[in-house]
């Protein structure tokens, strides 16, 4: 007897945890970072220093007031965490779409067109690729001055290497298929070709490749604003809060911890989230999961 309702595989079924799971802690953190001014409990910049480096409240000493504790200057961990997440997604946001914008732009062509564009585009790649990407970052950060618009530029120089190399490889490989020859006997121009019949069916890995570098994007903020070369003001950030518990690591451990396991989680959650939309979107492992599922 053949089996109507057929088990799913489990890549699929993992696939769809991953999903879940990694879009469920950026959907919350987006909801405390819209939210943070309402919900945060304290001020993020008001200092208290009678209750400087207290512990989270489920530890000797702590204080119900301050959930996680206080860093040296008295100020709440939770309330900066929460502010903090603002910078960080909105670094992620910015940032990772510009890149992706620019170098699927410059990968399609290159890929699809060939000849002299491809050589162009090709030569420029290796050429950027030769900067060391944190030093360029943070020399082009110490030049232009902090700055949130800064970081996002020095996101989108570094990375837009990543999306044009990996764009152009299946834009070519698109462009030697059957449908395409198929589009160009029926009359339909280059340009028409590519956006219409090739961009379709590389936006996919464009897409997974958009959530990896939002969480590429948060590593960079976070070690700008580690070296002091992030936003210009005293707002809480997480490379911030982790160089200053750096200093006060073992009188207290939570003004360290908590950020660095916000920027874990979130940057987790980016490539997790990635990889489950490859494999969501990526029609072979569709296939095969179909496959799976009929045998």
């Amino acid at each position: 007897m053949v089996d109507l309702h057929p088990v799913r595989p489990a890549g699929r079924r993992r696939a769809g945890w991953r999903l879940r799971l990694s879009a469920g802690w950026l959907l919350l953190l987006a909801l405390v970072a819209v939210l943070a001014p309402w919900i945060a409990p304290h001020d993020p910049l008001a200092q208290d220093l009678f209750a400087g480096r207290l512990p989270p409240a489920w530890m000797e000493g702590g204080d119900a007031l301050y959930l996680l504790g206080t860093d040296s200057l008295g100020r709440d961990v939770l309330s900066r965490l929460m502010h903090a997440s603002r910078v960080a997604l909105a670094v992620a946001l910015v940032a990772g779409t510009l890149t992706a914008l620019l170098g699927t732009a410059l990968g399609l062509l290159a890929g699809f067109l060939r000849g002299w564009t491809d050589r162009v585009v090709s030569r420029l790649v290796d050429v950027w690729m030769a900067f060391p990407p944190v030093l360029f970052s943070i020399l082009l950060v110490a030049v232009a001055g902090a700055g949130l618009w800064t970081i996002v530029l020095a996101v989108v120089l570094i990375d837009w290497t990543r999306f044009a190399r990996v764009v152009r490889a299946e834009a070519m490989a698109q462009g030697a298929m059957d449908y395409v020859a198929s589009a160009r006997v029926a009359g339909r121009s280059r340009l028409g070709t590519m956006l219409h019949e090739v961009l379709p069916n590389v936006l996919p890995v464009a897409l997974a490749m958009l959530t990896l570098e939002m969480g590429i994007a948060v590593i960079v903020e976070a070690i700008l604003s580690f070296v002091n070369l992030s936003i210009p003001t005293d707002d809480a950030t997480w490379g911030g809060m982790i160089a200053e518990g750096r200093a006060s690591i073992h009188q207290a451990w939570w003004v360290l911890a908590f950020p660095l396991l916000a920027l874990f989680l979130t940057v987790l959650a980016f490539g997790q989230l990635g990889e489950g939309l490859r494999e969501r979107l990526d029609p072979v492992l569709r296939l095969r999961w179909r496959c799976a599922a009929c045998r």
